[in-house]
């Protein structure tokens, strides 16, 4: 199985860290790891068509839009 490709999307802002940490969490407690890369100039954002930050991208399909889930949501989706 190929490593998961996660993207963290925003540009700097508050919740967006908080995603980026909610996400580190979840995979260390699910015992995952994947490729995390922060996306946060606005032409890359852009480009991937997102319009709402933070959101957050699993392997180039948009999982979480606009919001910050829970530690425990994140798990869920990540799951999957």
């Amino acid at each position: 199985r190929q490593m998961m490709e996660l993207k963290i999307i925003g540009g700097g802002c508050n919740e967006c860290d908080r995603l980026y940490e909610n996400v580190s969490e979840a995979l260390k407690q699910l015992g995952m790891s994947a490729q995390i890369e922060r996306v946060s100039e606005l032409i890359d954002i852009v480009k991937l068509g997102v319009m709402t930050a933070p959101s957050l991208m699993k392997d180039g399909k948009l999982v979480v839009s606009g919001q910050v889930p829970s530690v425990e949501k994140l798990m869920e989706i990540l799951k999957k």
